[in-house]
């Protein structure tokens, strides 16, 4: 996945210990979740402005994912403003846009767009390894910790088996239509993916067990966190609380 990959050199947010990037993106994502006027929600989407500037992000990925997620809020703008009802702010060929509609989307693209960037731009230079420790760190429970981890590092494996699945499918001249026949074969399709899913997951266990795993990751001591860290952290609550304070 290229979201490791977002940051081509060396920021000022790689500094922090990865406890403290999950800790405030954890933190600041709670918040943002529960702002209720405008003006908080652009002071939230402007902090999330200032972590991507010092994680010094490639321009282009972050684009590309900030495209892909705001084109699905582009299709929400297309229907929600026509769909709730409420003051009538101007009309088009007959229909007409509410400005609870137009009010209710704004926060909502605010939020979001905050929200993203803020995960981005904390979290898209933490290697699954170093995330994996901080959610130890910061004694999330071991099932939650492992299933996160085994799931995005084998999510291009089972990727990588559905297109070898797709690809027997057209080598066989499958051409997909409205059809049982069409149905059926995706049918076949989900089967397949699970059952080769299911072997692969027998086969990595068996080669974690020769390897002497126990059910639990070993855990590296002696990583402290450092003054800068909790200075970043008590910064990031003051800036959060004066949000909170302009969002009363």
């Amino acid at each position: 996945m290229d979201i490791e990959n977002a940051t081509p050199g060396r920021s000022p947010l790689d500094l922090l210990d990865a406890r403290t990037r999950l800790l405030g993106a954890v933190i600041f994502s709670i918040v943002t979740a529960f702002l209720t006027t405008p003006c908080a929600l652009a002071m939230a989407l402007a902090l999330a402005l200032l972590f991507a500037a010092l994680a010094r992000p490639a321009f282009r990925i972050l684009l590309r994912h900030l495209f892909a997620f705001n084109l699905f809020l582009v299709f929400l703008w297309l229907f929600v403003p026509w769909s709730m009802p409420g003051e009538r702010a101007f009309g088009i060929w007959g229909l007409s846009v509410s400005r609870e509609g137009i009010h209710y989307m704004a926060m909502v693209t605010l939020r979001a767009n905050a929200l993203v960037l803020a995960l981005l731009a904390l979290m898209a230079a933490t290697p699954v390894t170093a995330m994996t420790r901080a959610m130890s760190g910061l004694k999330v429970p071991d099932k939650l910790t492992y299933l996160f981890f085994l799931t995005y590092r084998y999510i291009d494996e089972i990727s990588g088996e559905y297109v070898r699945l797709v690809n027997a499918m057209r080598i066989r001249c499958f051409r997909p239509d409205t059809s049982i026949h069409t149905y059926r074969s995706y049918a076949y399709l989900v089967g397949m993916l699970l059952v080769n899913s299911f072997e692969r997951a027998q086969l990595i266990r068996s080669a974690m067990l020769c390897r002497g795993f126990t059910g639990r990751f070993p855990r590296i001591e002696g990583d402290k966190i450092s003054r800068l860290d909790v200075l970043v952290l008590f910064v990031l609550s003051v800036l959060l609380a004066g949000i909170v304070y302009a969002d009363i």
